[in-house]
């Protein structure tokens, strides 16, 4: 935690413009077109990549004071998929997500930081297995846009990497040639589409 209590000298945060401004509001995530996945590396020499199939999210959006955003995700811990029917079983068993007894994964932003004109940095509580630990975000706003139904949608995307034991998902296996079976750095990507609610 000490990371997030220093204090630092930072250059100001950059002006909102007109595009950014028009952002302000609230905002719900289309999961049918919007991924949170996860790579990570499997037996030392590859990489296995999922999805989580079944998530929500509410985000508050001000352009003009970015500070004041916020973002709240929850995802179903069971949906996850990677398309791999014994590794998925595995996965949602209690040595990795314990999916029966946590049922759910869930984000809490706590800050909001604009780096630049559509780059942003967002750190927050991420709740996993029963343990919350403090993540940071870099995400980038891909633009605005109205679909052909008049739905008016707002894109980010971005990406994380973390320890998964700090969350204790801790089962690994030795490999006869050095090394272990599952890597303990995983990366986080997110791709969202948020249509405007409010």
């Amino acid at each position: 935690m000490g990371l997030f209590n220093r204090r630092r000298a930072t250059a100001p945060a950059p002006a909102a413009d007109a595009a950014s401004a028009r952002l302000t509001g609230v905002w719900t995530i289309d999961p049918a077109h919007s991924s949170i996945a996860f790579v990570a590396r499997y037996a030392m020499i590859t990489k296995v990549r999922g999805t989580f199939e079944d998530f929500d999210g509410r985000l508050y959006l001000d352009g003009e004071h970015p500070g004041r955003c916020t973002a709240d995700v929850t995802i179903e811990a069971a949906s996850l998929n990677t398309r791999q029917k014994q590794r998925d079983q595995h996965l949602r068993s209690a040595d990795f997500f314990h999916a029966e007894a946590h049922p759910e994964l869930s984000f809490r932003s706590t800050l909001v930081q604009r780096l630049s004109a559509d780059t942003y940095r967002l750190t927050g509580d991420l709740s996993i297995k029963g343990v919350t630990r403090p993540v940071v975000l870099d995400l980038t706003f891909t633009g605005t846009a109205t679909d052909p139904f008049g739905t008016e949608r707002a894109g980010f995307e971005g990406s994380a990497t973390v320890d998964r034991t700090d969350w204790g998902l801790t089962w690994n296996s030795v490999l006869e040639t050095g090394g272990v079976l599952v890597g303990e750095k995983v990366k986080l990507e997110f791709d969202v589409s948020a249509i405007r609610a409010a």
